[in-house]
């Protein structure tokens, strides 16, 4: 048996873990999954386990609970109690920031399951993610300006890569907070589904990318993310790479007796 995350201690995250995924749940119902320190903190624990062993990373919140009536909530944003204490020294060591960044860059694909509140900090967790999944009930902005701060940790980047300029003014300088319907409409999330539907189609996600060949989809996403002056040079070394491994001469192989049939 491989490695497997150790999640003893772990107090606001719950994690389910197979061979080739690892699902983490943001566990602060309390506060709406407000994101602290020490969530902070065992996030960037899982992170350094998918960079040792990469696997598909999927994060979601605390689901709708039907019989309590409950809704489901991604996260409400920054721990707004902690924020408050927080000054230029804090600011300065990117707290948020740091850990969506290292999200951002794991080996392999990150999948969102978006549901409730998905507002500054824990929007911007989404935005790190490549594949956002939501639901009619998410509601995804950044209010930061409304509390006299900003959207520090890749909103003010990441949402104009996402969904353009016009759009990403909107959410960080008017306060515009988007439903559902709305972050399909402008391509914040690539699936919209129920929220009894959601995890499932998470899940499918997950072995969509499973049945890729591992090596291929990390290569792929590191040269996606490579900025344009590196290319086509880097693509030509990566597909170099490719062309000897195992996998790619057993997938065609497999393929090619697949058409003798």
């Amino acid at each position: 048996m491989g490695e497997f995350l150790d999640t003893t201690g772990f107090s606001t995250l719950k994690v389910t873990e197979t061979a080739d995924r690892l699902e983490v749940q943001l566990d602060r119902p309390e506060v709406k999954n407000a994101i602290d320190q020490l969530m902070v903190d065992e996030l960037h624990a899982v992170c350094a386990y998918l960079e040792r062993t990469p696997k598909i990373l999927l994060i979601s919140g605390t689901p709708a609970d039907p019989e309590s009536g409950a809704k489901g909530v991604f996260a409400s944003g920054a721990d707004i109690a902690q924020l408050r204490e927080r000054r230029r020294d804090d600011a300065l060591a990117g707290i948020n920031s740091g850990i969506f960044d290292r999200i951002a860059k794991l080996p392999m694909p990150v999948i969102a399951a978006l549901d409730g509140f998905a507002l500054g900090g824990g929007a911007e967790l989404a935005y790190a993610a490549d594949f956002r999944i939501g639901t009619p009930e998410l509601r995804m902005g950044n209010p930061e300006t409304g509390l006299g701060i900003m959207a520090a940790a890749g909103a003010t980047w990441r949402l104009k890569e996402l969904v353009g300029e016009p759009v990403a003014k909107e959410i960080l300088l008017a306060g515009k907070v988007l439903k559902g319907e709305e972050c399909l409409r402008v391509g914040l999330i690539t699936e919209l589904v129920s929220g009894a539907e959601l995890m499932g189609t998470a899940l499918a996600l997950a072995d969509r990318i499973g049945a890729q060949d591992a090596l291929a989809v990390r290569i792929t996403k590191s040269v996606f993310h490579t900025p344009r002056e590196a290319h086509p040079v880097i693509d030509t070394l990566a597909q170099g790479m490719l062309f000897e491994s195992q996998a790619k001469f057993d997938r065609m192989q497999a393929f090619l007796d697949r058409k003798k049939k």
